[in-house]
């Protein structure tokens, strides 16, 4: 089985643009359909026909051009079976567990509520692949705007428990203000500060900072270790549960 080959762009403001491409059967997916034009260039430069999207929620940065590509493209759209109302031009629904194939790449399906009601991310489990959209960023995780905090703390375990070579492809290039509330929170995460330090350099060079991988958001995110003892003390919450700790970082995150 030929590797996958994946192009990345922006598009919108700060909206991440992914085509997914499988050299065996030439299927290539964009990763949710932020903006039509940047994933039309993407896709004539690289040579690719749009079969599907896989649609990973419903807010409008998301599925702007879900209708245009289908149109042009006659491409399938995959979204989530609990917004399926919200998504335009949905084919299939997915939800928690199932799996379908891409070619011969399995790609599981991991329910992620807490950014939405109904978030979906895509794993494809032999390629060490999660596309995570708006649930966990590098350095982050998505502001919670349809379920509470233990919700999203919640689907961040599910994440989590992945193989820590797993590389992780996210939404929004937010990552340089999420190193910068970081170090607010676990200011003497040695791993962290030097982590820091290259988002810094990387940003400042016009180079994007994705993906990341599940192991270094373990070691360096505050999103996934609301159980750490340091970060603990520092909000002074070392008696509370993961849940309250986690819900606090994200309130300070907030309004950063």
């Amino acid at each position: 089985m030929k590797p996958l080959e994946l192009d990345v762009f922006l598009c919108r403001t700060d909206n991440f643009g992914v085509l997914v491409h499988d050299p065996e059967t030439g299927f290539t997916a964009a990763i949710d359909a932020p903006e039509e034009a940047p994933i039309l260039e993407a896709a004539t430069r690289r040579g690719w026909k749009i079969t599907h999207i896989f649609t990973t929620h419903h807010h409008t940065d998301h599925v702007t051009a879900n209708l245009a590509l289908k149109e042009q493209f006659g491409c399938e759209i995959i979204g989530p079976i609990n917004e399926a109302i919200a998504i335009p031009g949905l084919d299939r629904t997915m939800g928690d567990g199932d799996s379908f194939l891409f070619g011969d790449h399995t790609v599981n399906v991991i329910e992620t509520p807490g950014h939405t009601a109904g978030h979906i991310c895509y794993h494809f489990v032999d390629d060490k692949l999660l596309f995570a959209a708006d649930t966990l960023f590098a350095l982050g995780c998505g502001r919670l705007f349809e379920r509470p905090a233990a919700d999203m703390w919640h689907s961040l375990q599910k994440l989590a428990v992945l193989p820590d070579e797993t590389a992780i492809y996210f939404g929004h290039e937010y990552t340089l203000s999420n190193a910068r509330f970081a170090l607010t929170v676990d200011p003497d995460n040695e791993r962290l500060k030097n982590r820091a330090a290259e988002i810094e350099a990387l940003r400042a060079d016009g180079k994007f900072t994705i993906p990341t991988t599940l192991g270094l958001e373990k070691e360096t995110n505050p999103f996934l270790r609301a159980a750490d003892p340091a970060i603990r003390r520092n909000l002074l919450m070392e008696g509370k549960t993961n849940e309250e700790v986690f819900a606090e970082i994200r309130k300070r995150k907030d309004h950063f």
